[in-house]
């Protein structure tokens, strides 16, 4: 359970640690954070690894009784073997005054929403986050976890740029999938997620391509089918938007069939534009016939007008 500090009068210096706010098993809670999942959240101090963590502690109606607490902790440990550069790492799962707590990696940084702040990204930069994402959810995949929630909000960027996962919004099939409490974020469902279907790999495909698409357009996508990227973003070329489209389908059957074959066609895009020298900001090579054709106009003016002064000048 949380329990109140007292305030001791002590003097601080600047090398102390902040008076920690309260405590829950062995972790000093030292600041509130804005949850995105039920529960509390807190920036804590792990007392026996004296080292930074993240605690989410989950209200007592989460898991109501000790069987349902003693499930919700194994599965949360079997996150635990999840070991990758873009999933935020569980290092600790317990309970606590009857509700159970969560310690994760504490990632210094900013939400994908933040770095969106309403505008497209770099396409460079945007192609290399979903490479990251994709890469994430591969792993969670092939551990037997589903996200089933992904969204700008839900995805961190450290202050490397580094796209990370919180490995708590990874839905396991037999323990954190528990919408009925206002866990999941809804807003880039799959279409078959909306029609109250069970999601799959590919239903974070799907999110993924959302999320891509508007990091490359500031808009997000329609279930119906969207638009090309490019119809909004002449930096994005014809192979990205297939490869963005192709995510987006309302068919599971016709999207990717796993977060790694979504990778490896990001990645095979991003070479691509590395063959071309491309930066990611630059507008598409005008195909050829029409290349030079921006120039055309301009460059008869000009003949028009020296003709014109020739003119005047060669006749009495």
């Amino acid at each position: 359970m949380i329990e109140a500090c007292r305030d001791r009068g002590e003097a601080a210096v600047s090398t102390a640690l902040p008076a920690p706010i309260g405590v829950v098993a062995h972790y000093n809670l030292l600041e509130r954070l804005e949850p995105s999942g039920p529960g509390d959240l807190y920036r804590a101090r792990d007392t026996k690894k004296g080292r930074t963590v993240v605690l989410r502690w989950l209200p007592p109606d989460f898991a109501p009784t000790a069987p349902a607490r003693d499930t919700l902790v194994e599965s949360a440990r079997a996150l635990s073997t999840i070991s990758h550069p873009n999933i935020t790492a569980l290092f600790d799962a317990g309970i606590e005054g009857g509700r159970v707590y969560l310690a994760f990696e504490f990632v210094r940084g900013q939400s994908l929403r933040a770095e969106m702040g309403g505008r497209p990204l770099n396409v460079r930069r945007a192609v290399e986050t979903a490479i990251q994402m994709s890469d994430a959810l591969a792993a969670a995949h092939a551990a037997g976890f589903l996200h089933a929630g992904l969204s700008p909000e839900s995805v961190a960027v450290t202050a490397k740029g580094h796209a990370k996962i919180p490995a708590f919004e990874l839905t396991a099939h037999s323990g954190f999938d528990r919408t009925d409490s206002g866990f999941a974020l809804r807003d880039y469902d799959s279409p078959e997620e909306a029609r109250g279907e069970p999601p799959d790999d590919r239903s974070d495909v799907y999110s993924t391509g959302a999320i891509l698409f508007e990091m490359l357009t500031a808009r997000r996508p329609v279930h119906k089918g969207a638009a090309a990227p490019s119809a909004s973003n002449p930096h994005v070329t014809a192979e990205l938007d297939a490869v963005v489209l192709k995510a987006l389908s309302p068919r599971p059957e016709s999207r990717h069939q796993a977060a790694a074959a979504l990778a490896a066609e990001l990645r095979a895009v991003l070479a691509r534009m590395d063959a071309r020298g491309g930066l990611g900001d630059e507008f598409p090579v005008s195909p050829p016939g029409v290349r030079h054709s921006r120039w055309l106009v301009p460059l008869l003016v000009v003949l028009a007008v020296v003709s014109f002064i020739a003119w005047r000048l060669l006749v009495p």
